[in-house]
């Protein structure tokens, strides 16, 4: 695998995808620049992204400032929890994450040492698979306990401590005014949701779209595109009301089938497997329609740039990993020499953000259903004096817990209190049964004259990291095969035409005026058409030239070896039309545009088969 990835990232680098930033400077970790080809592909994924989803769903999209006022991420949760834990080297004091050090420790041990026994395999493995749970001083106990140094130096490492990955700044010269750097995009959504509401006419559900730059201070980048400290996300907050998270179009990609990896089948032991997506929600492992909806759409995307759907999963958060707030979340995997990697994540935020900024700001961010009737409504009314004589400083709390029931709950006591007048009730908060006396809380349904219910939508995320999906589309497309003398293996990128950088080449087979006259005419029409291109008039042979745009992923080439008709190769069969002047710019088109598979259009053309213009 690690010569694989070598012979992908030689390529990658030497054809200007992507390179370290700052080279010449000896670069910077975590930081890379994308090159002209580099820059295509990733266009044409955010074109696409934009057409799968915000055209498709009609989304709003928004652009937001990189630059966070602090107040923004503390009500997030961001400045205080925004954070791994880190070990310094004592002597040299260069940092590493302590969870990479004990995860790469215990897998070198699992596949490295002969002498390994069956208890102690047991154990590193059981160390792998709970470390997202380790505390600092857990971590710390197990790096003293096996030994661990740093890998450099080999010098004794500190005890773990945490370091907040958010880049921090000041707004204005006097720096009193504290920001940061986003980590995300999402907040940048949720503080206008107030103003998306007004401009969807005050309906509900509606989703609102950002793509735009995020920025992590990464304690010691590594893994390439995958784990960097600038990057591209493309993010969707989809705000739906919490009683109601059906979807109008789960039909659509009701019958898909992939694979998915539940959490119960993680516990037990088992693998991914393949799950119908409308039964995976019907049955309950998937929470709710629109985020199984959203889980199909990001499986259509992905399969359609060109991912692999054999090394594609959905892999749902076990109960550790989740949120607090969260109902429930999956990761898009995606497979590469680096192993499965998180490419995008679909998660049922409930209300959590809106409540959080809400709160913060003094701003209401709530959404109302209007009835068209008077509606009959719970009233819980808390006797708040009895209870602070009764509770004291934990009033507060007995009171929220009181407001918040549900009406069969709400009910229940109240049928319990007329008859025993008093009840034992849980208080989440207090952690802890209470005894709730009759004088203490009045329960009723009373026909109300209520015009509307206002409430905090819910909301579906789901989170693209674009760089990531773009490294791993650059793995699922690449393959060697052997130069026609078989002396040497050639690069070959098999991008679809969707995500190609360059759709089609140019080629005047010899060096002649009249040639490159025509090829200039295709070329004009190409540009007319909107079709990227390149001219290649080089001397070399036209094997050579071939070998060097398919190691681009350039799909198509155009060889123009007569003044009325040229030659039209495609990349991974290798099959060649004739097809006129005036016809290929259209013919190119089609094939890049989708409207026609290369097979469609090959029965339509005579073949072309010339020693000359072979590979």
């Amino acid at each position: 695998m690690e010569a694989f990835r070598q012979a992908v990232v030689n390529t990658l680098e030497r054809r200007l995808f992507y390179i370290p930033s700052f080279k010449i400077y000896r670069g910077v970790a975590g930081l890379y620049d994308y090159g002209p080809p580099g820059c295509a592909v990733k266009s044409n994924v955010l074109a696409f992204w934009r057409q799968h989803f915000v055209l498709e769903e009609n989304m709003l999209e928004v652009d937001c400032p990189c630059v966070t006022p602090e107040v923004v991420l503390k009500a997030s949760g961001h400045v205080d929890k925004f954070t791994d834990l880190m070990v310094k080297d004592e002597k040299t004091g260069t940092c590493y994450r302590a969870d990479h050090l004990l995860k790469d420790f215990c897998k070198e041990k699992l596949e490295k040492d002969p002498k390994i026994t069956e208890e102690k395999a047991a154990e590193f493995k059981h160390v792998i698979a709970v470390l997202d749970e380790f505390s600092a001083e857990e971590l710390g106990s197990k790096i003293k306990e096996y030994g661990i140094t740093a890998p450099d130096t080999k010098n004794p490492l500190s005890a773990p401590y945490p370091f907040n990955l958010m880049f921090q700044t000041s707004i204005g010269p006097s720096g009193v005014s504290p920001g940061y750097m986003r980590p995300e995009t999402a907040q940048g959504i949720f503080v206008n949701f107030k103003d998306l509401y007004y401009y969807n006419g005050n309906k509900l559900p509606f989703a609102a779209a950002q793509i735009g730059q995020a920025f992590r201070n990464e304690i010691s980048p590594r893994q390439g595109l995958l784990r960097v400290r600038e990057f591209t996300l493309a993010e969707i907050e989809h705000f739906v009301d919490p009683e109601d998270k059906s979807h109008p179009k789960f039909s659509e990609v009701a019958n898909l089938e992939f694979l998915m990896f539940p959490r119960q089948d993680q516990v037990s032991g088992q693998s991914a497997r393949i799950i119908h997506l409308g039964e995976a929600v019907s049955g309950g492992i998937v929470n709710n329609e629109t985020l199984g909806y959203f889980i199909g759409r990001v499986y259509l995307f992905l399969t359609y740039l060109g991912i692999d759907k054999e090394r594609l999963r959905f892999r749902q958060h076990l109960a550790n990993e989740m949120a607090h707030y969260a109902a429930d979340c999956w990761d898009a995997e995606i497979e590469c020499s680096y192993g499965w990697i998180e490419c995008v994540g679909i998660a049922d935020r409930s209300a959590y953000d809106l409540r959080a900024h809400t709160d913060k700001s003094g701003v209401p961010l709530v959404a109302a259903e209007k009835f068209a009737e008077p509606i009959e409504k719970l009233v819980i009314t808390p006797v708040k004096k009895e209870l602070g004589l009764a509770f004291k400083g934990n009033q507060k709390m007995v009171v929220e817990a009181l407001e918040a029931m549900e009406e069969k709950e709400a009910m229940e006591m109240k049928a319990t209190l007329e008859s025993k007048g008093e009840v034992e009730f849980q208080v989440c908060t207090l952690g802890k049964d209470v005894t709730i006396k009759k004088n203490m809380v009045t329960i009723s349904k009373e026909k109300k004259k209520e015009h509307q219910r206002v409430f905090t939508p819910s909301v579906i995320e789901p989170s693209f990291g674009i760089g990531r999906i773009i490294y791993c589309l650059y793995e699922h497309s690449f393959y060697t095969r052997p130069s026609k003398g078989g002396d040497e293996q050639l690069n070959v990128f098999r991008f679809p035409p969707l995500v190609a950088p360059i759709k089609c080449t140019v080629f005047p087979l010899v060096q002649n005026q009249q040639y490159e006259e025509v090829a200039k005419r295709i070329a004009k029409s190409l540009t007319a058409a909107g079709i990227s291109y390149k001219i290649d008039i080089t001397g070399t042979s036209i094997g050579k030239r071939y070998a060097r745009t398919d190691e681009l992923g350039v799909p198509l080439a155009i060889t123009v070896d007569s003044t009325t008709s040229v030659t039209l190769r495609e990349r991974d069969s290798k099959q060649q039309i004739r097809v006129s002047v005036e016809e290929v710019a259209s013919v190119v088109k089609e094939v890049t545009d989708g409207l026609n598979t290369w097979n469609d259009v090959l029965w339509k053309y005579p073949t072309h088969s010339s020693a000359a213009s072979e590979d």
